[in-house]
């Protein structure tokens, strides 16, 4: 890619490349080899297939304040007993989801985390895709046969 992302990592003099990382990432998780990016200013989105769930992962840019965030998602909303779902969602983000956790995105639930750009690792952007697309696909399935409609 032409723009590259870089930061100054404060513990060293090294560079991190963010998208570059990503890519890597996401190129040894994807199994299709279907993966997009779709790229404006200094701003990245991916989409790669996971198992069965598709993955975003987006990168606002290179500041401190900039967002990294990973999401993918699980099930459409509305859904049968949605008070159990969501109580059973509660329950999962405290006890199994590690850094991410599930939320509602316009009218979907979501396995996401997200953090600033700030002192981001390499090694913490592959767990976080990592983490989100394992997830995803793990529930997926699972929570669709117990409350799709």
């Amino acid at each position: 890619m032409a723009n590259v992302l870089s930061t100054v990592n404060h513990d060293s003099s090294e560079t991190t490349n963010y998208v570059e990382i990503i890519q890597t990432v996401i190129a040894s998780l994807e199994q299709t080899e279907t993966a997009m990016v779709n790229h404006r200013e200094d701003q990245f989105l991916w989409k790669f297939q996971y198992g069965s769930v598709e993955v975003l992962v987006q990168l606002t840019g290179q500041s401190n304040e900039d967002t990294f965030t990973v999401w993918a998602t699980v099930l459409s909303l509305p859904v049968k007993d949605e008070l159990t779902l969501l109580r059973r969602l509660l329950e999962m983000n405290w006890t199994s989801t590690l850094e991410a956790r599930f939320g509602i995105l316009d009218n979907q639930i979501v396995a996401i985390t997200q953090r600033s750009v700030a002192d981001l690792s390499a090694g913490e952007i592959s767990r976080a895709i990592t983490i989100v697309a394992t997830l995803a696909d793990e529930q997926d399935d699972l929570l669709k046969a117990e409350f799709g409609l």
